[in-house]
């Protein structure tokens, strides 16, 4: 299933209530909110003290827009190294009927990431899914596909196993619900601001909504920039 209900939905998280469609608007990408391409958090969420300001992405390796996201967000980060800290939050709708789907695609993002494979193969893992139709939510099916990307079988499971993995998927339902995300992909920015396709008029058009957003950051804190 790799329809719009799967890409964009709107859910009642807290309520623990069955997810429902994006209404016609949304699913065609018409900013709303008086035009407005992002929106403010109920509640500003603490970030890392960093000179750089921080862009958290929710996202799901099943979400179409998701993946079509990827590639520009790579690209924007390599132009923002020197004010922005990217950081990555697989989607995880605790009470969703997928959500057992959801965990293992979230195991599956923070082993690589524990191993430092994401920047390598985060647009892969996407393919996998999308174009292969490869099952990646369980450990032998996600670590058989990891062998093909020449990632070491051993040091893969023993990182897919590891409490700091299963740790960091926990963490992961949790930040879902205290962001309050409704929508995926969906950015927020130094835990005040976010932006989502539907917000910014479409994926393509989230990365310059990013930008005047980190700009609007750097304004308001202005720090001293040191490159990684």
């Amino acid at each position: 299933m790799k329809s719009i209900l799967r890409t964009t939905l709107l859910l009642a998280v807290a309520a623990g209530i069955a997810a429902s469609p994006l209404p016609a608007a949304a699913a065609s990408h018409q900013p709303l909110l008086g035009g407005n391409p992002f929106s403010r958090l109920d509640t500003i969420q603490p970030v890392r003290e960093s000179a750089r300001t921080e862009a958290l992405e929710f996202f799901w390796y099943d979400c179409g827009h998701s993946q079509a996201l990827e590639r520009p967000l790579q690209a924007w980060t390599e132009r923002h190294r020197a004010d922005a800290d990217l950081r990555r939050v697989p989607a995880i709708w605790p009470g969703a009927r997928e959500e057992a789907v959801q965990r293992g695609h979230a195991r599956l993002y923070y082993t690589l990431e524990r191993l430092g494979l994401v920047e390598r193969l985060q647009e892969a893992a996407f393919r996998a899914v999308h174009t292969d139709d490869r099952d990646l939510t369980a450990e032998d099916g996600a670590a058989a596909w990891a062998q093909t990307q020449n990632v070491d079988q051993q040091r893969f499971r023993e990182a897919y196993r590891s409490e700091a993995v299963a740790r960091s998927v926990d963490e992961a339902a949790e930040l879902f619900i205290r962001y309050g995300i409704k929508e995926l992909p969906t950015v927020v920015v130094q835990g005040e601001e976010r932006t989502s396709p539907t917000t910014a008029g479409g994926v393509e058009a989230m990365p310059a909504v990013l930008d005047r957003l980190v700009a609007q950051d750097q304004q308001r804190h202005p720090r001293a920039h040191t490159l990684h």
